[in-house]
């Protein structure tokens, strides 16, 4: 009887040894339990992460924190037992609380300054579409899509901008013989190429069969549309046309495509005299199987750089009525 209330006693003494060294360690001299255990952040990550390494020795050699009492002692003292299981449940939820704590976040100035330099120094998008491209000697438009200014300079003269785009707008603006332009936005920069305008083309299209056949009669030709010129080019709006010899014409009608549509018809006389007259004149323009030829021009001129483009076709009739 006396040996086994000595073991109790021991088995008590080591258990309370254990329970004040942890709370010493975590509060000091201070032994009131229920700070210990509601209180917030007030274990150190090194003490925390020192006493979870310890517990977690103790717990690989075997040691049980459960504390039981021996039931088949002939005598035990209820209110010892008490005590003890309330210290027990005591030293779990300690156990737990520590091992749940959340580590404690690091904030320092340098961390800081390194989050600020990273959002500063980050990559944005380019404000630009893939499929945006620009055009020497004329007007270009660029929408900007991305959330920061961007900045359009001519790499041959950075002292200021060709255009400046606010986000999500568009604008207007010149080229000259830019072979490339400089895009700047945020602390970033972009080298885009431009490209050289193409020619200006004039197409003529043949409207009519009248002139497949062998008498072919100026009235017949001055009632229908005898060619369709299309005029092809990029800047429509900067191309200025003009045509030349004895013709009407109808237009310009902009097709799908932009391009400038002109309907062509012979317009040489209205009356048979006034045929005989212009055919006295023009008698070098007869061909050898006894067909006149009235030839028109139709001439178009970039207004930016001069360049002109000149086509020209031709009415064959042989007399100005049956």
């Amino acid at each position: 009887m006396i040996r086994k209330n000595r073991d109790t006693k021991f088995i008590i003494y080591q258990v309370l040894y254990i329970f004040v060294i942890t709370v010493l360690a975590l509060k000091g001299a201070n032994l009131d339990l229920s700070r210990v255990v509601k209180k917030d952040n007030v274990v150190s990550k090194a003490v925390r992460d020192s006493l979870v390494a310890l517990i977690d020795t103790l717990y690989k050699k075997g040691v049980n924190f459960n504390i039981k009492v021996d039931e088949n002692a002939t005598v035990e003292n209820a209110e010892l037992k008490q005590k003890l299981a309330n210290m027990n449940q005591r030293v779990s939820v300690l156990t737990k609380e520590i091992r749940e704590s959340p580590p404690e976040l690091i904030s320092s100035p340098n961390y800081e300054s390194s989050a600020k330099t990273n959002e500063q120094t980050k990559i944005l998008q380019s404000p630009l579409a893939i499929s945006q491209t620009f055009v020497q000697n004329t007007w270009n438009k660029a929408r900007n899509t991305g959330n920061v200014p961007t900045y359009i300079y001519d790499p041959r003269n950075m002292s200021a901008p060709l255009s400046i785009i606010p986000p999500g707008q568009e604008t207007k603006f010149d080229l000259t013989d830019q072979k490339e332009i400089l895009i700047k936005f945020g602390s970033q920069e972009q080298r885009v190429v431009v490209n050289p305008r193409r020619p200006t083309e004039i197409k003529i299209t043949r409207s009519t069969t009248k002139m497949d056949a062998s008498d072919i009669y100026v009235q017949d030709l001055q009632r229908v549309t005898g060619f369709t010129v299309t005029v092809i080019d990029e800047r429509p709006d900067q191309i200025k046309v003009s045509y030349n010899g004895p013709i009407s014409v109808n237009g310009p009608i902009t097709d799908a495509k932009g391009n400038l549509v002109y309907q062509v018809s012979l317009n040489i006389a209205t009356t048979e005299q006034r045929f005989n007259e212009w055919a006295d004149k023009n008698s070098g323009l007869r061909t050898s199987d006894g067909k006149y030829k009235a030839n028109f021009f139709f001439t178009a001129v970039d207004q930016r750089t001069k360049n002109r483009v000149q086509v020209g076709d031709a009415f064959y009739f042989t007399d100005f009525s049956k």
